[in-house]
């Protein structure tokens, strides 16, 4: 059974109203917000990331965003988007939420994308980050504190270009991000592709991959395989002793999955817009918080959740206070008036992030567990490549 947890924060009363909360036009002026993330299943510890770092940010603010009161209510899309479809309506039409932040994967931001913002209320992804939203069909109310999708994959790609590996081998998950990530990778990368593999959403045996690129050979290995994907995928790397084969990847070795690949992922390169050891105190701050509560090392996941708390707070403050002045949360969103943890941030016309990347790789710290940190940068205040066709109404 799915369950849905709602958080009381600050002052909020315990009863909730009855009927749809959309009719009460927001004569309260309490917060509501909808966080919809993927909760169980083997890709769960990516969106307790999220929704870790999405309560650290309201706590660290009072338990008020924008100086509001503020209920969070937080579901769990089960990574099905039939499902994550009808919870979005739900968490809008019935639990009146202002704001609704998610999702984890790009299937379930096609789903909730339209309900969500059809529906009157802002839809804030704090990973999911589609091409088709980031150009053509982009959409007002739909705001990224992420990244594009190519972008992560985009910053591998260049690598292995300038790295001069002439043949590489690709592979990712069938599904909208998989595509996108072998795409950006593509973007940066002019070398040969002597192979590229879409496996099903899911899968956690790569025997059948492993034994193509053994086979073939390559100057490197490029993938994005998020969650209990990379777990397997990197552990049976090193169990098929392909580790003198460059693996380069984005969302396969990082916080959420350093604790269960630990030492096979040491030395493993991923790309991404921050890390736990980003030189910035905010950044520091936030690092050491995470870990104190949760007990974990924080990855991307859980600073993106962070920033989208920040940009709702922001945009808040901007219109007033009034949860009704929808063009004034608009342009506080567009404006993103807040330090992020990352550094360098803002909002481009497409409502996507203009922003700092990095290549990063995997260390064991003196403690005993497992981050990545930062290499080098290898795109400075980088804009993704399907803004110029976003025409905003």
């Amino acid at each position: 059974m799915t369950t849905i947890r709602t958080v009381a924060i600050g002052l909020l009363a315990a009863s909730a109203l009855a009927g749809s909360a959309l009719a009460q036009d927001n004569a309260d002026n309490k917060l509501k917000v909808g966080v919809m993330l993927t909760l169980s299943g083997p890709a769960a510890v990516l969106g307790e990331q999220a929704r870790d770092g999405f309560m650290l940010a309201v706590e660290d603010m009072g338990g008020k965003l924008g100086g509001l009161e503020t209920e969070v209510v937080t579901v769990d899309d089960e990574l099905k988007p039939d499902v994550a479809a009808n919870k979005a309506r739900e968490l809008v039409e019935r639990d009146g939420a202002d704001f609704v932040v998610g999702p984890i994967f790009s299937n379930i931001l096609q789903a909730i994308a339209k309900p969500v913002t059809d529906g009157g209320a802002f839809l804030i992804s704090p990973n999911a980050g589609t091409s088709n939203f980031a150009g053509a069909e982009c959409n007002k109310n739909l705001f990224v504190s992420s990244y594009q999708n190519d972008q992560v994959h985009e910053v591998l790609g260049k690598y292995a270009q300038d790295q001069g590996y002439g043949r590489v081998f690709l592979m990712a998950p069938n599904y909208q991000a998989g595509k996108d990530a072998l795409a950006g990778f593509k973007h940066s990368y002019k070398g040969e592709v002597v192979g590229e593999l879409y496996t099903p959403l899911g899968q956690l045996d790569f025997s059948g991959e492993l034994a193509q690129i053994a086979a073939m050979q390559p100057d490197a290995v490029y993938t994005f395989m998020p969650g209990g994907m990379g777990v397997n995928l990197v552990k049976q790397y090193r169990q098929a002793g392909l580790e003198t084969i460059p693996f380069l990847s984005a969302f396969t070795v990082d916080e959420t999955t350093l604790p269960a690949q630990k030492d096979a992922a040491v030395g493993f390169f991923g790309g991404a817009n921050w890390a736990p050891d980003m030189d910035n105190e905010k950044s520091k701050a936030f690092v050491a918080a995470y870990e104190a509560k949760y007990g974990s090392v924080p990855g991307t996941y859980a600073m993106q959740a962070y920033d989208a708390a920040q940009m709702i707070d922001a945009a808040i403050k901007a219109a007033g206070g009034d949860l009704s002045a929808k063009d004034a949360l608009r342009d506080g969103l567009q404006a993103a008036d807040f330090t992020s943890l990352r550094g360098d941030f803002k909002i481009g016309p497409n409502h996507y992030p203009i922003q700092d990347f990095y290549l990063v790789k995997v260390a064991k710290r003196d403690d005993g567990k497992y981050q990545t940190e930062i290499e080098t940068k290898i795109f400075d205040d980088y804009a993704d490549n399907y803004a110029k066709d976003c025409k905003m109404n």
